[in-house]
């Protein structure tokens, strides 16, 4: 199945579920460091146009946002299990009401220490203002927020080490995120924000040593290389009860339905209840698979 390669840069807080993954499954990964802002030649030509970051490539195919890399990796790695019950809606609340939270916080603590092409690159990510002063104003409301969700995970290690009981679930790598990500940046913030919550902060200690499995770096053209070595895997079926009445072989867009909306077009390959994959013609790379999640983007026919 060819080597599992991250684009991703070590900062990025959704790179560090991934990376929290390989180190739970005990995984060998090779790590090309993508630019923080655009542009990103070398990762835009793998995906078709789609910008966020991390990407997982294993030769061929190519997983675009961590819900869907997540899940092939559990697919592929099934030992030691880590999806569990409602975990996947654990990730998205993580993702997307959590992970605003942290943004308020870390951003109304560093926001004037940000970079301006830093800034500009987020503003067209999000079409919206990035407003520091907003984020200063909200970072109270916010911590209080960022809190109250800590002490959902303090109550669900009442059972356990871990969300999942014994061993890490998809729950204890979604939550991770946040806790990670709001301690590198603001460190201050988060231990005020963790006060008291004694089964969090042993927690966190507990995923820390876990790892990132093993690491080796990779220069981006030859992950571009490997994807001309391989051709992709067979695609996953068709739905043909998917609310959208497409089919494979159909010519489709997809874009998320949040931030980063650069669509992507190719031919349907696969369609399942939480998945979407894609064929496309990439001049020198010939023809690769690019997956998405179902949850969380908008399909419709080109």
């Amino acid at each position: 199945m060819g080597e599992i390669i991250l684009h991703h840069y070590d900062t990025s807080p959704f790179s560090e579920k991934v990376r929290l993954m390989l180190g739970i499954k005990g995984l060998a990964w090779r790590s090309v460091i993508q630019p923080v802002i655009m542009p990103k030649p070398d990762l835009v030509v793998l995906t078709g146009g789609y910008r966020r970051i991390p990407v997982m490539q294993l030769g061929a195919d190519i997983y675009c946002d961590t819900q869907v890399i997540l899940a092939e990796l559990e697919r592929r790695y099934p030992d030691p299990p880590v999806v569990r019950g409602a975990d996947w809606a654990v990730n998205l609340w993580a993702d997307r009401l959590w992970f605003q939270a942290s943004v308020a916080v870390i951003f109304g603590e560093i926001g004037d220490q940000v970079p301006k092409d830093f800034i500009a690159d987020r503003e067209k990510l999000s079409g919206r203002p990035f407003d520091v002063a907003a984020m200063k104003a909200a970072a109270p409301f916010m911590r209080a927020q960022w809190r109250a969700y800590a002490a959902w995970i303090e109550n669900g290690l009442a059972g356990g080490d871990f969300l999942g009981g014994s061993t890490p679930s998809l729950a204890d790598v979604a939550c991770w995120m946040n806790v990670w990500w709001t301690g590198a940046a603001t460190p201050a913030a988060a231990e005020a924000m963790l006060a008291g919550l004694d089964r969090v902060q042993a927690w966190r200690e507990r995923l820390r040593a876990i790892g990132h499995g093993a690491r080796r770096e990779m220069e981006p053209a030859e992950a571009l290389r490997a994807a001309t070595q391989t051709e992709p895997a067979d695609g996953l079926g068709c739905d043909p009860d998917d609310p959208s009445g497409l089919h494979r072989g159909d010519p489709v867009v997809v874009q998320a339905d949040d931030y980063g909306r650069d669509p992507v077009e190719g031919v349907l390959v696969t369609l399942t209840g939480d998945r979407i994959t894609i064929a496309r013609e990439c001049g020198e790379l010939d023809m690769v698979h690019v997956h998405f999640p179902r949850a969380g983007y908008v399909l419709a026919r080109r």
